[in-house]
């Protein structure tokens, strides 16, 4: 952490100057309370040292050279006073800031992100169904693979990557399966905290869009079935304690905003979700039973164990020919056990990540993995091994 020296928008006066300038007017200011700025991870902590009151906290900002309407005050304002000789007060407040998220303009960025050509659409299709797995988007996270101008630009790719896939395959169905985490929220536990670059409402507003562009795009290609399961990220919850009951996630509340907006287009497309009090779900598609749940729900690489009890248990992911999970961001393929009937093979399919990066887990770990959307084809011989790609 290093103490910044800029230049403020009244005087050209640098920062460490000002701080110098104020501390120097009053002596036996405790040295907590002395002038200073102190800038990490994008959160900027201000004291601002024994100066006049202020009238509004905007002044605070403007004191320090900073722009009200592009920098906002987030949490508490604390305050050292004291009263001087002619009964007037100097005070030293502290107080935390940070680049307001209404800075991002996401109608241009969306703009720019369609200015790549568009393919032709083959209109024979084949005899399969194809899969594409959303997952860990995280919407408004920021992190070592950037922001949310960042995010819009990789999932733009992951679109033309996509339209020229399914150009080529020519699936007759798709099924959009939305893993989980669509975005980033500010109680998931993350640490550090609230390194987001849009509010909890413009991180929805994203993520509903990102999936109204798959949607719109996937349903030039036939009938889409879209399938949205609970997350840890989306959960609608005060620190690590869930509220309510599993179908008041936040990310399923997203989709069901998009489902009603892809009806009023017109759009070839259905959604699924969980129960009310399930945190899982399946599709049958094609004769073959995919099933979809986040994977927040057990320990890492115990994907199996856990698909073993809920069959034990009687459960409707249990009879899933297809466990497809998110959440340990990294891709993971693995034959589990066989289907008694067909004599197929289970498979669990963990997707790799769409987000900014998880760097507190490389640091913690040091062990990162790259952005990819899994695709897969489902035909009348089940899960197609051969086809699975990551775009």
């Amino acid at each position: 952490m290093t103490t910044l020296y800029k230049i403020t928008a009244e005087g050209g006066v640098a920062v460490g100057e000002l701080a110098d300038r104020i501390n120097a007017q009053i002596p036996g200011v405790p040295a907590e309370w002395l002038a200073r700025e102190v800038v990490s991870d994008g959160i900027g902590t201000i004291t601002t040292g024994p100066i006049e009151p202020v009238k509004a906290d905007t002044d605070l900002l403007k004191l320090w050279g900073y722009d009200p309407a592009e920098v906002e005050i987030v949490g508490n304002i604390s305050q050292w006073r004291k009263e001087q000789p002619d009964k007037t007060w100097r005070v030293s407040y502290r107080f935390s800031h940070r680049a307001k998220a209404a800075n991002i303009d996401l109608p241009a960025l969306y703009a720019a992100a369609r200015k790549a050509p568009r393919k032709p659409v083959a209109t024979t299709p084949s005899d399969r169904t194809t899969v594409v797995a959303l997952a860990d988007v995280q919407a408004g996270k920021v992190g070592s693979r950037g922001g949310t101008p960042e995010l819009v630009k990789r999932l733009a790719g992951k679109r033309a990557a996509l339209e020229l896939h399914l150009a080529k395959s020519k699936p007759n169905g798709t099924v959009l399966a939305e893993v989980g985490d669509l975005f980033e929220g500010f109680e998931s536990g993350g640490n550090p905290a609230f390194t987001n670059d849009l509010s909890l409402a413009q991180q929805m507003d994203l993520a509903s869009t990102e999936v109204y562009e798959f949607v719109t795009l996937m349903a030039r290609f036939g009938h889409v079935d879209v399938m949205a399961t609970t997350s840890n990220h989306t959960a609608w919850r005060r620190g690590k304690q869930n509220l309510g009951r599993p179908g008041d996630d936040l990310g399923l509340l997203c989709h069901r905003q998009v489902e009603k907006v892809a009806k009023a287009a017109g759009l070839n497309a259905t959604w699924h979700f969980p129960a009310q009090y399930d945190e899982s779900l399946t599709l049958n598609v094609r004769g073959t039973v995919l099933g979809l749940v986040h994977g927040n729900q057990y320990g890492p690489g115990k994907a199996a164990d856990w698909w073993a009890k809920q069959t034990h248990g009687g459960q409707p992911i249990g009879s899933a020919d297809i466990l497809l999970t998110g959440h340990y961001h990294c891709l993971r393929i693995e034959p589990t056990g066989r289907n008694p009937y067909t004599g197929r093979s289970k498979y669990w399919l963990q997707a790799p990540t769409l987000d900014n990066g998880s760097d507190w887990f490389r640091n913690l770990a040091g062990d990162d993995s790259d952005p990819g959307l899994l695709v897969f084809d489902i035909d009348e011989r089940g899960f197609n091994l051969q086809s699975l790609t990551v775009l």
